[in-house]
Order: structure tokens, then C-alpha cells, then sequence
């Protein structure tokens, strides 16, 4: 049987990205989206729904994620499920489902798909806001439209 696991994510971050690192030194980096979905009820009333989701991101991705992203910030996951499970302190089972990302792409909080280009990173613990990240665009050629 076939399997596919994979997860596209655009939405905001609810607190500022946490990075720890394991015993050998990898950086483990852990961020928090919440991703608005608006729609028409029956009623002809407009509802927001907001869906939460853990997201973690490995290596060097997680250090840039720390430096260059903070709360509010907008971004674009891409990824796969991971069920994590464990024992809590008295003996119970415990599980969560986030997602693995292999690839965080830093958005512009201007909207429009617009991007803009940062500077330095931020100092950690700054309060300031975080300035972007440079990204690539792609070439007028990859353009499928």
C-alpha cells in the first residue's frame, strides 16, 4: 500500500520561537502557528475558525527560525505529521501529533506575497521587532502562469 505523508501550513506564530539542543549539539528548534480559516454559515453569517499546531524544525533551520522570526510573524510550513509519545511523570501514557517541518519559508508582513529583505539578525533577547530573512524568488521561468 502506497503511503504519503506530507503538510502545507501558512499562518502566524503565537509566541517567539524556542530553540534548545540535543546532547551532541543539534539545535532543536519548537514554533507555535495558528492558521484562520474564514467561511459563510448557513445562516449567511461569516465565522472565523483558528486550528493550532505545533510545529518543530531541526538544525540550522531552527537557529535562523530564532533569529529572524518572532511573535505574529508570518510563515509557510512545509512537512510531514509525527506522532510523539511518551510517559508522564506518574506512569501515564501520553501523545501529541505536530508537524516536522523540513522546510520554513519566512513570509512578508506586508501581505500581497510581497518580501522583504532584513538585515542583520535580531540580538537574543531583544525586544524589537525581528527584521526578514533575504529570500529567493523564483525565476520568471518557474513561474507556472
Amino acid at each position: 500500500m502506497a503511503s504519503l505523508n506530507k503538510v502545507f501550513l501558512m499562518g502566524n506564530l503565537t509566541r517567539d520561537p524556542e530553540v534548545r539542543h540535543t546532547p551532541k549539539g543539534t539545535a532543536v528548534g519548537d514554533l507555535a502557528m495558528a492558521i484562520n480559516m474564514t467561511y459563510r454559515a448557513q445562516d449567511g453569517t461569516e465565522k472565523e475558525e483558528v486550528c493550532y499546531v505545533d510545529v518543530v524544525v531541526w538544525g540550522r533551520q531552527a537557529e535562523t527560525c530564532r533569529d529572524y522570526l518572532s511573535k505574529g510573524a508570518p510563515v509557510f510550513v512545509e512537512g510531514r505529521l509525527q506522532l510523539d509519545q511518551w510517559e508522564g511523570p506518574e506512569g501515564e501514557k501520553k501523545s501529541r501529533l505536530r508537524v516536522r517541518a523540513d522546510r520554513v519559508q519566512f513570509l512578508s508582513r506586508g501581505g500581497r506575497g510581497s518580501r522583504t529583505e532584513g538585515s542583520a539578525p535580531r540580538e537574543r533577547g531583544s525586544e524589537s521587532p525581528a527584521p526578514k530573512a533575504p529570500a529567493a524568488d523564483p525565476a520568471d521561468d518557474d513561474v507556472p502562469f
